[in-house]
C-alpha cells in the first residue's frame, strides 16, 4: 500500500486535544493532516493510498482509520471532505432543504447506494448539494459521530473566492481527483464558471481545458493554478505549457503557518486538507 508521512518534531500524539484533524477519504486514497493549534501550525500530512488498479471500499477505509495512531483519538475539531464528482449548486433563495433530493437528480442519476447531503456556501451564496456513498457514510457517522462531511468543493470555493478578492487578476482555477476535475474561472469580480468533467487521460484534460479557454474568450496569459492530483512535471503540463504561459500551483493559505516538513512534498496535492479546518 502506497504510504506517505510527513511530521513536524513538535508533534505530540498526548496532545491531539488542541489539534484539528482534516481527513480526507475515498474509495481512491485516505490522507489526513493536523493543525496544532497553541502553535497555529500544522505539523503533521499522512496519507494512504491502494496498490494501482484496486479501491478501498468501506471496510477497508474503517481498517486503516481503525488501525492508526492518530485517528481514533479525540481532537479539539475535526473536518471531513469527501471528494465524488457528483453535486450541484443552488441559489441560497431558490433553495428548500426538503427538495435536495429533487435539485441532486435534475442533474444526476439516482441511486439506492447513495445519501443527498447538503453544504452552506458564502461566496457563491448558495447550497451545494452532492452525495457521497451510503456505506461511506455510515462509516463515517459510526466513526465520527456529529461531524458533518464536507463536499471537497466547499473549502475550495472560500479559497478561490477569498485569492481572487485579494489579486484582483482573472484567474483559471484546476483541481483534479482521480477521474474528475473541476474547473473554476473568476473575474475581478465573482465567479464566471464552474463545471466537473469526468476524464481518462491527460488529453482529456488538455481538451476540456482549451475548450473552455476558448468558450469564454480567456487569453493564454491568464492565470491557471492546480491543485489536487497532478505532479508537476506531468505530461499533460508541459503540452499545455506550450499554448498557456501562466502555469502555477495552488499553495495553502491562511490564518497559520506551515512546517518545513512540507517542502518535501507537492503541497498543492492536498490543498483541501489545509484549508478545510477554516471553513464555516
Amino acid at each position: 500500500m502506497p504510504f506517505l508521512e510527513l511530521f513536524d518534531e513538535t508533534l505530540d500524539i498526548n496532545s491531539t486535544e488542541s489539534y484539528d484533524l482534516s481527513l480526507q477519504v475515498c474509495n481512491n486514497y485516505l490522507s489526513f493532516s493536523i493543525l496544532d493549534n497553541l502553535r497555529n501550525k500544522y505539523v503533521m500530512l499522512r496519507s494512504y493510498e491502494p496498490e494501482e488498479g484496486v479501491s478501498f471500499d468501506a471496510g477497508k477505509l474503517g481498517e486503516i482509520i481503525s488501525m492508526d495512531d492518530f485517528l481514533m483519538r479525540r481532537f479539539r475539531r475535526t473536518s471531513i471532505i469527501t471528494p465524488s464528482p457528483g453535486s450541484t449548486l443552488v441559489p441560497s433563495p431558490l433553495y428548500d432543504e426538503s427538495r435536495k433530493e429533487d435539485y441532486f437528480h435534475f442533474n444526476h442519476p439516482d441511486s439506492s447506494n447513495e445519501i443527498i447531503l447538503a453544504n452552506e456556501l458564502k461566496e457563491p451564496d448558495s447550497f451545494l448539494i452532492f452525495s457521497i456513498p451510503r456505506d461511506l457514510h455510515d462509516l463515517l457517522g459510526h466513526l465520527y459521530p456529529g461531524t458533518a462531511p464536507l463536499h471537497h468543493l466547499k473549502p475550495l470555493f472560500g479559497y478561490f473566492s477569498l485569492n481572487r478578492r485579494m489579486t484582483g487578476q482573472n484567474t483559471v482555477n484546476v483541481h483534479l481527483e482521480r477521474g474528475f476535475m473541476t474547473i473554476f474561472v473568476y473575474d475581478n469580480i465573482s465567479l464566471r464558471f464552474c463545471n466537473t468533467f469526468d476524464y481518462q487521460a491527460g488529453s482529456d484534460i488538455r481538451y476540456y481545458l482549451l475548450y473552455v479557454f476558448k468558450l469564454l474568450g480567456l487569453k493564454p496569459e491568464e492565470n491557471l493554478v492546480f491543485s489536487g492530483r497532478i505532479g508537476k512535471n506531468d505530461e499533460m503540463v508541459h503540452f499545455l505549457s506550450d499554448y498557456l504561459m501562466n502555469i502555477k500551483y495552488a499553495q495553502p493559505s491562511g490564518n497559520f503557518t506551515l512546517s518545513y516538513i512540507f517542502n518535501e512534498t507537492e503541497i498543492h496535492k492536498y490543498l483541501t486538507l489545509f484549508i478545510a479546518a477554516g471553513c464555516e
